[in-house]
C-alpha cells in the first residue's frame, strides 16, 4: 500500500472511531511500525490529527459539533455501558436532570427499573421517550437548538433554576485536565452550568475520545463532577484522578 493510501486509511479509521492504535494501523494497512509513525507524524504536521501514545486522534474544531444523528451512530456499545453505570447511582424517588444527548438519552430505557422518579430535561427526544415510558417528566422551557434538540437561552436557564435535583447526568464534548469540561455553544453550558450548580450530585458520561480534547466554551472544573466512562487507560485515569472522582463502566 502506497503512503498517500496508507493516510487516506488512517483518516477513515479515525472517522469511524476517533482513536486509533499504532497497532491497529499496521494491521489494517499492513505495513512496519516505523511507517506507520511517519504517516502519523506527517499527518499531525498538515493538522489533520493529534498523535497520543501509541497511536492518534482525531483533530477537533473548538465549535464542531454533530447533529443528533451524527452523534446517535458514533461509540453505541460504550454508550450503553455507560448508561447502565449512569443509572446504577440513582436511587427510588429521586429527582434528576438529564441533559439533552445521545449518552444521556441510553439512559432512559433503565429508568423504567426505578420507581417514583421525577425527570426533568432540557432534551426534546429525551421528554418524549420518558413520557412513552409513564415517567415523571419535566421538559424545560425555551429556544430550540435544531441539530442537537436541546432546549437552551436565558429563559431556559432561567426555568431551571427553580429546581434542585438529587442528581445531575451531563453529557460533554471536551475533558481536559487544565481546562476542564467544555463543550461548543455558550447556550447549551450555561443550561449545563445551572443544572449542575442545582445538583448535589453531578455526574458527566463520556468515553476514552473525550479526553485530552478542549472545546470553546468551558462549563466547569473537573473537581465538580464524577466522570463515568470505559476503557479509559492507565495513564489517563491516572492523570484525571489526580483531580476528580472516575468511575468505570464494567463490560
Amino acid at each position: 500500500m502506497l503512503a498517500e493510501e496508507r493516510q487516506q486509511l488512517i483518516m477513515q479509521m479515525l472517522k469511524e472511531n476517533n482513536v486509533v492504535k499504532l497497532q491497529e494501523i499496521c494491521e489494517r494497512a499492513v505495513c512496519s511500525e516505523s511507517s506507520a509513525r511517519r504517516d502519523l507524524q506527517l499527518l499531525e504536521e498538515q493538522g489533520r490529527l493529534v498523535r497520543i501514545h501509541g497511536g492518534a486522534k482525531i483533530k477537533h474544531s473548538l465549535q464542531q459539533e454533530l447533529d443528533m444523528d451524527g452523534k446517535a451512530t458514533k461509540n453505541v456499545p460504550e454508550k450503553a455501558l455507560l448508561a447502565k453505570e449512569a443509572v446504577s447511582q440513582i436511587e427510588d424517588d429521586d429527582v434528576i436532570y438529564l441533559d439533552a444527548g445521545t449518552t444521556t438519552l441510553a439512559m432512559i430505557p433503565y429508568l423504567t427499573e426505578k420507581h417514583d422518579l421525577t425527570v426533568v430535561t432540557n432534551g426534546v427526544l429525551h421528554a418524549s421517550y420518558l413520557a412513552d415510558r409513564g415517567i415523571r417528566t419535566i421538559l424545560i422551557g425555551g429556544a430550540l437548538k435544531n441539530t442537537t434538540k436541546a432546549i437552551v437561552g436565558v429563559k431556559a436557564v432561567s426555568y431551571l433554576g427553580q429546581f434542585r435535583f438529587n442528581k445531575a447526568f451531563l453529557g460533554i464534548n471536551g475533558i481536559h485536565h487544565k481546562y476542564g469540561f467544555t463543550t461548543p455553544d455558550p447556550d447549551e453550558a450555561e443550561v449545563k452550568q445551572m443544572a449542575l450548580e442545582q445538583s448535589e450530585e453531578t455526574f458527566v458520561l463520556a468515553d476514552p475520545t473525550k479526553f485530552d480534547i478542549v472545546s470553546f466554551v468551558k462549563v466547569a472544573d473537573l473537581s465538580q463532577a464524577t466522570i463515568i466512562t470505559t476503557g479509559l487507560s492507565p495513564q489517563l485515569n491516572a492523570r484525571y484522578s489526580e483531580q476528580t472522582t472516575i468511575q468505570g463502566a464494567i463490560r
